[in-house]
Order: structure tokens, then sequence, then C-alpha cells
């Protein structure tokens, strides 16, 4: 089983629902998607190691054989290829790696070269993996890609989305057996909310809702799900002793135990579910 735990937008608790399900459930692993910052890892003992690099095709130009058709320059989407009379430019932090230029070029003057944007760690017992984007570098989903290839297709491994609703959620999200949507009861939670149900349900997957910090806004969020018929999975009360254990890098189901009955039903309801 995959489970996707995201949000709309970041600080709602994403990363505290994650890894404390991961924990309540034996043998699950957890994998952080959020590669601009990742900090699952803060929850775990132990340090973090590197597993393998994670590089992109980028082209190279033979100016030798380049006739400037500007072939390359109309296929790239992306703009990252701009041939202006006998002159190429190649921008290459536009460049999504997809390969097409190469392909498209008629006179065979493109060829590819790995270009690093960023690396995969893990835990000692790997239970934890999390891949980090190399600073400067904008697009972090072929790591993500190259993560959720770590999943095995046996026990249960739960994705530690990045927030929002872009193309880096999307992609964590996308092939999920359920999507855990975590927000808090207010009206940037209620409206962050709405905007994730709408790209959840664009790709086909099922979900639900936890609340978060509940007790510190109002009911529209539980109303919202009742009249959207979204399963409302678990509400986690604005406890000071949990704001204290997540100061110290102290999961729930540790600090306060009682709490691992509550993360368990919701797997338990999950796979009742799906």
């Amino acid at each position: 089983m995959k489970i996707t735990v995201a949000s709309g937008k970041g600080g709602t608790g994403k990363t505290t629902i994650a890894t404390n399900l991961a924990l309540s459930i034996d043998g699950a692993r957890l994998i952080d998607c959020d590669v601009e910052g990742p900090n699952s890892h803060l929850f775990f003992p132990g340090p973090m190691e590197k597993l393998k690099d994670v590089s992109i095709p980028a082209p190279d130009f033979d100016l030798e054989k380049c006739t400037y058709c500007g072939k390359c320059s109309d296929f790239c989407q992306y703009n990252a290829i701009s041939v202006i009379g006998e002159k190429l430019l190649f921008f290459e932090e536009l460049c999504h790696g997809c390969g097409g230029c190469k392909i498209i070029c008629p006179f065979d003057a493109i060829s590819e070269r790995g270009h690093h944007i960023g690396i995969i760690e893990n835990n000692n017992d790997r239970s934890l993996f999390h891949g980090r984007l190399d600073i400067g570098e904008p697009f972090g989903v072929p790591i993500i890609r190259e993560l959720k290839g770590l999943a095995k297709n046996e026990g249960v491994t739960i994705f530690d989305s990045p927030p929002g609703t872009a193309c880096p959620a999307v992609e964590a999200m996308r092939d999920s057996d359920f999507c855990i949507l975590v927000t808090e009861p207010t009206p940037f939670g209620l409206y962050d909310l709405k905007l994730t149900v709408d790209v959840v349900r664009g790709i086909g997957v099922p979900f639900g809702v936890v609340v978060n910090r509940d007790g510190i806004g109002d009911d529209r969020v539980e109303r919202y799900c009742i009249e959207e018929e979204i399963p409302l999975l678990a509400k986690i009360p604005n406890d000071m002793e949990i704001a204290k254990a997540y100061s110290r890098g102290v999961p729930i189901v540790e600090a306060l135990p009682s709490y691992r009955d509550l993360f368990r039903a919701m797997y338990d309801r999950i796979r009742g579910m799906i």
C-alpha cells in the first residue's frame, strides 16, 4: 500500500502526520518527497547517508554540425533553446531534460550529458529515504520520481509530499493508493484544502482529510467535508504537549503513546476503504 500525505500549503502538520503514521505501522517505510526542504529525518534516530546521485540529461551542441535551422528551439516548450540568426543560446536552468531536442535535430548536432540536480539519502535501517535538490536547481520532479521508484510492492510506504498543488506535489500524489490531505480548521486552511481536493480528484486517487491543531478555528472544514462527502479520518488537537515534543524532535507516538492508537485506527480505516 502506498499512502501519500499532502497539504495545500506548508506548515499544516503534513510531516507530523506522515512520520507518526509511518512509526505506527510495523515495517512501514517513509519517503520524504519534499526535496527542497526534507525534514522527516529530524524525527528518526541516526544519520542520513548518501544512497545515490540524481542527474537529468542536458544537451550538448556541436556547432560544427549545427545549421541553425531552429527545429530544436521550436520544439522546446520551456524556451531553454533560442536560435537567432546563426547564434544558438541555451538556458540550462530552463531545461527539463526531456531529450526531445536531441531526437528532433536532423543533423545529429546534439548529444547529451548528465546534469547533476540532487541526491537521495537513507538512514541505517532503510526505514526512511529522502531527496535533496541542489541549491539553485529549479525542478525537483526527477528526484521525486527516483524516490518513488524506491517503494517496494510489499508492505506499506508513506510518502511525505511537497506542500502545495504544483508539479512536485502532483508527482508525489500520482499513482498512490490513497492520499491523506492535512489541513487546519481556519479560513486559510479551508481555502488551500479545496485547491488540493480539486487536484487529487483530477488525478483520480481516493483521499480523506486530517484536521491538525483542532480547536484553533471553527467547524467550516468539517462542514465542507460533510457537504463534499469526504471522509474525515482524524482530528489532532491543538495540544501543548504535542508542540513541546515536536520542538524536541520527538514523534507524538513516542512522547504520548496513546496517540499510536489514533494513527493505527486511521491506517486501518484507510485499508478498509481501499
